[in-house]
């Protein structure tokens, strides 16, 4: 008897973990444009059934709960049973014996202050806000909202140059987000629930490689309104916006303070992530289209502004965010100690440090703190140290650049916050002093970290490189008279700048420093706005169908990952890292698309009706 009961046990233990790893895939996998109110109600029904009934707060608040939320969900509640629900959530959190209880009152009642707005509406209006509808995961999570099936399945079906302008049809980058983009995409895709997410920048990259961006023609230009639009920026932001608005027919110059256009794409990130041959081909690409005059090493202050101001119809400023912060720490004025921007920025000119026979020490935990340090690795650095306060999961670097900086030599210092630079008499950094810290509550997301009570330690370096975020240089626009916040440029939803009609914003210079493919996608924002503005309204055509979808392929696969070449080798050059996916791998990888606009969500056409 008593083995049949172990053995009843183990069947029940592994049926039930099972059953978590299937619900955790549809946490994964949950779409974008979900009612948050009925996503709740399904983790508080799992909850309610988890209680083992000890403790009354638990055993007879958390079905109360339950029984509200799904009132308030269907639209059928009150701002009283709103409260109501409140009031027993925040019992049920004080007094629950274990985290079943309290963990999901609390959870319940973070779910309520974060969408406010959302049970608002449902118990005033008694109905949804408008943006909850079913939407296609990938192309909701993309900001540029690229149409992901379609040039997936364009490029399974080896229509390259098809896939290219599919993608042009909402972002004009096509090169550049196979290559650097951290695929936001791909963190909600429907495939989670069978075995994992799509390589969706695996499969761009494949078709950008097989076909180069600037040898596919773009679409055809509208025809000339006569309007002229001033694009302040050069980068992704400003080059979008300038793109979609010479397919539109209007005249863009775009005012460019460097030698060479690229912005960030140029000047922030290392060859050997996006090699400049590439970054090129998108960029001829982009000015093919015509009715684009760049001038170079225009330096716009507020005199230039009010000039272009008046001569213009519209400007788009795009200005990007190109100067890096420091710490308030002493000697950060010392020989050796620099900027991570900066340095960067240097490379960005073909200007390489020689690091040889010098130890290196880069503070900050971003991806830009990983391109200084295998940057450095890559300038001849005898070691390279990353110190951050936080733990190594806490970092905000992709974790596929932590592992690869690991890879090629870097040393993780984590849980080490800086302190003073210590110099020599000559003035020569040698070194900064570290406080050990330990993790502590979460705030803001994620877990803080505070001083531990261990002793100061400290690292020998001849080289600092401080990678801990970039500033605007908003200045001379606030002179002109543009309203900006901490360096921010103000604007409206619509990204006019607060106090213009004419005048737009967008890209790190309006949210501070974030994605390119977030440049990318206010750039397209403001080349519509601006347009309506001018009092059009064009539609434009990407000369390229949409495939019929083709039965599902359900059957669990890996997931096809790209590789690099050996850390041993790429450690040594500033080439590109990563190797490309065979066509065995590129068409395996698409046929795992289960084809969300055309299978569960219903035709995209309405939505892609009404903007490129």
């Amino acid at each position: 008897m008593s083995k049949v009961k172990i053995m009843a046990e183990k069947n029940t233990n592994t049926k039930l973990k099972d059953f978590m790893e299937t619900y955790m895939r549809r946490i994964q996998a949950t779409p974008a444009g979900m009612c948050p109110l009925a996503f709740e109600l399904s983790l508080l029904k799992a909850s309610e059934v988890q209680t083992c009934t000890k403790c009354t707060p638990c055993r007879e608040g958390v079905p109360q709960m339950t029984e509200l939320l799904e009132k308030i969900t269907k639209c059928e509640g009150s701002a009283e049973d709103l409260e109501e629900l409140k009031r027993i959530a925040n019992i049920v959190k004080d007094s629950a014996d274990c985290a079943i209880g309290y963990d999901t009152a609390n959870i319940l009642l973070q779910h309520i202050e974060m969408f406010a707005d959302e049970y608002e509406c449902h118990v005033t209006h008694k109905v949804c806000q408008n943006d909850i509808e079913q939407k296609v995961p990938c192309e909701a999570m993309c900001p540029a909202h690229v149409n992901v099936p379609a040039y997936i399945a364009l490029t399974g079906m080896g229509d390259y140059a098809g896939a290219i302008n599919m993608i042009r049809k909402d972002n004009p980058f096509p090169t550049a987000c196979a290559l650097i983009c951290e695929h936001p995409c791909e963190e909600r895709c429907r495939r989670n629930i069978i075995d994992a997410p799509i390589n969706i920048r695996g499969i761009k990259k494949f078709a950008v490689d097989q076909m180069a961006a600037d040898k596919v023609k773009v679409p055809e230009r509208l025809v000339d309104t006569g309007k002229k639009i001033a694009v302040i920026g050069g980068g992704p932001s400003g080059l979008t916006c300038a793109y979609f608005l010479a397919l539109m027919g209007h005249k863009v110059m775009v005012f460019e303070e460097k030698s060479q256009l690229g912005g960030m794409l140029r000047y922030g990130i290392p060859a050997y992530r996006f090699p400049r041959e590439r970054l090129d081909e998108d960029i001829r690409a982009i000015l093919s289209v015509g009715n684009i005059d760049v001038t170079y090493n225009a330096y716009v202050d507020a005199a230039k502004m009010k000039e272009i101001n008046d001569e213009y119809d519209a400007v788009y400023v795009a200005i990007g965010a190109h100067t890096g912060k420091t710490l308030k720490l002493a000697n950060t004025d010392a020989k050796g100690v620099s900027s991570a921007v900066d340095m960067l920025r240097e490379i960005g000119y073909n200007r390489y440090p020689d690091f040889k026979g010098k130890k290196v020490a880069v503070v900050g935990g971003g991806n830009v703190a990983m391109d200084c340090a295998r940057t450095s690795v890559r300038a001849g650095a005898d070691s390279v140290t990353v110190i951050y306060r936080r733990r190594q999961e806490d970092m905000t670097a992709l974790a596929s650049e932590v592992e690869s900086a690991i890879a090629e030599g870097v040393e993780m210092l984590t849980l080490q916050a800086p302190g003073d630079i210590v110099v020599d008499s000559n003035g020569n950094c040698t070194g900064i002093k570290v406080q050990p810290q330990m993790i502590g509550a979460v705030k803001g997301g994620r877990p803080a970290p505070v001083n531990a009570n261990k002793p100061e330690g400290f690292v020998e370096a001849d080289v600092i490189l401080i990678a801990v975020g970039q500033d605007i240089v908003s200045g001379p626009f606030e002179e002109f008279g543009m309203q900006a916040e901490r360096g921010a440029f103000k604007a409206t939803e619509y990204l006019e700048a607060e106090g213009y009609e004419n005048i737009f914003v967008g890209g790190d210079c309006q949210t501070g420093p974030k994605t390119v493919i977030k440049a990318i996608a206010a750039g397209k924002v403001s080349a519509l706005n601006i347009d309506r503005y001018l009092g059009f309204n064009h539609k434009l055509d990407c000369g390229v169908e949409v495939p019929e979808a083709q039965a599902n392929d359900t059957t669990p696969k890996g997931r096809v990952n790209i590789t690099e070449r050996e850390a041993r080798i790429r450690r040594n050059d500033f080439l590109g890292v990563e190797n490309e996916m065979s066509l065995e791998e590129a068409k395996q990888e698409c046929g795992r698309c289960l084809r969300c606009d055309h299978f569960g969500c219903g035709s995209l056409e309405e939505c892609h009706d009404v903007y490129v």
